[in-house]
């Protein structure tokens, strides 16, 4: 009856300290941030008013069915988000863990066994001093026993907030990578298609420098052409001609990457590749909601903000270790050298216990600890801070990528045009005698260049839309994050 007079106390204690928590008060931080980008008006005047932004599936609005499919099943299929998925298992997991050591545990033991003693002994003959001695015995014991170490100064609980808080950090990891993977399958995807762009720009331009040696090659033989003019022509055919080869080698490396990503062994998509296609146009795209709507939106930092908040938990642990810790343990069972008697009253056992721990002569190991979890609370801080910073880098970096290389495109196009022009009439006043060969040349290489450069400004355009989806947060609801 005393122990569970005890029990009664200790229990009662733990009801009215319930509410004694330790560790200080988590607030989120306040983050000054502008009411738009600096780039939202330039990028939002590309937008019609038949124009819709979709950002949740972004890719599609690429209106490339080979993209969408591809980074559908890279969602799917990426063994890097496979990853991500077993983290928020093994968070999630943790969790629990923390949950269940609020609460009481118990257990069931129980034992049957037989013992034939010896009557040898190292004090004597027991069968000469105990005539009656039963050499045989047998034991029963069935127990039931329960602990709780009571939770006085909240330590058990800041470390459950803590593992949620990580839990929901893992949570949000795993759609920042996703958001990840969805674009660099994307980007990937449109490197390939710039790629296959300038080899069929260069093999063009290939076949029009070997006309062009052809001719001087004939005008050679018959003494019309300079040795000079025939070496130059040949040059210039060996410079276009390295250029395949280079190309070739970055297009087979990105195709090996997207099968990667795509979970796949490489060439497993060169057919579907293989279909000749433009490079996809840069979709519209809108500033989203500002500076502000990312702290909503962008994953990694609603991760960063979460790991905020466990590092400011793990404070209240390590304060808690201040302070006493009490524990109950309980036992109720039954024991018996009969089996027929393990249920009867005499074979009844009980006990209880009233654990007290407390580290009163190691304090300064306790302020070690309590300093180190600060020293961590401020680098994460820190972390999540610089993360809203280069969240809206991202952002304006993308805008600034898109609206710029969209202007470089129109101008290359238009020089291109011209320049088509320009190589025509050099090439017809080089056979009449009125231009050298190194202007036709000149006129060739300017050509190329350009076409080059129009093809590449494009693909950059397209890919900085891709890298503005990424950056605004595009790729997933943010419906719960913003009702956490």
């Amino acid at each position: 009856m005393r122990s569970i007079s005890l029990i009664l106390f200790a229990t009662s204690g733990s009801l009215l300290l319930g509410g004694c928590v330790v560790g200080p008060r988590y607030v989120r931080p306040e983050v000054a941030a502008p009411a738009t980008f600096q780039g939202a008006p330039a990028v939002e005047a590309r937008i019609s008013a038949s124009d819709t932004v979709d950002l949740v599936t972004w890719w599609r609005s690429f209106n490339d069915p080979l993209l969408t499919s591809f980074v559908e099943r890279g969602l799917a299929q990426n063994l890097d988000l496979q990853q991500a998925s077993a983290r928020v298992m093994q968070a999630r997991a943790a969790l629990k863990g923390a949950n269940a050591a609020l609460l009481p545990s118990g257990q069931i033991s129980g034992q049957a066994g037989e013992n034939y003693q010896s009557l040898e002994t190292p004090i004597g003959r027991i069968g000469s001093a105990f005539p009656q001695f039963e050499r045989s015995t047998e034991i029963y014991e069935l127990d039931l026993g329960a602990s709780w170490e009571i939770d006085l100064f909240g330590g058990r609980s800041a470390a459950r907030d803590a593992a949620r808080a990580e839990w929901q950090a893992s949570q949000a990891g795993a759609v920042a990578a996703r958001l990840s993977v969805a674009a660099q399958i994307a980007d990937t995807y449109v490197a390939i298609r710039t790629l296959r762009a300038r080899l069929d720009v260069a093999r063009a331009q290939l076949d029009t420098q070997q006309k062009l040696v052809d001719l001087i090659t004939l005008q050679y033989s018959k003494g019309v052409a300079a040795e000079l003019q025939l070496r130059q022509a040949e040059g210039a055919l060996a410079q276009v001609r390295a250029a395949v080869p280079a190309l070739q080698n970055q297009l087979d490396m990105a195709m090996n990457a997207l099968d990667v990503m795509l979970g796949l062994q490489p060439g497993a998509t060169r057919a579907e590749l293989a279909v000749a296609a433009p490079i996809p146009l840069a979709p519209a795209l809108s500033g989203a909601g500002g500076p502000a709507a990312l702290l909503r939106r962008r994953p990694d930092i609603i991760a960063a903000e979460r790991t905020l908040a466990a590092s400011n938990a793990r404070i209240g642990v390590a304060v808690s270790e201040y302070y006493p810790k009490f524990s109950l343990n309980g036992l109720i069972g039954t024991a018996t050298t009969a089996a027929g008697g393990l249920f009867t009253g005499s074979a009844m056992q009980a006990n209880g216990i009233l654990g007290l721990h407390w580290r009163l002569f190691d304090f300064g190991r306790v302020d070690a600890d309590i300093k180190a979890a600060k020293g961590r609370n401020a680098e994460a801080l820190a972390a999540y801070r610089l993360t809203v910073l280069r969240a809206s880098q991202d952002v304006e970096d993308a805008f600034s990528t898109l609206v710029q290389e969209e202007a470089r495109s129109a101008a290359l196009t238009q020089g291109e045009a011209s320049l088509t022009r320009a190589r025509s009439a050099s090439f017809a006043a080089y056979k009449g005698g009125a231009l050298s060969l190194i202007e036709v040349l000149d006129a060739d290489r300017r050509l190329f260049e350009t076409r080059d450069g129009a093809i590449q400004a494009k693909a950059a355009a397209a890919r900085g839309a891709i890298a503005a989806f990424r950056a605004l947060g595009g790729g997933w609801t943010s419906a719960r994050a913003s009702e956490r």
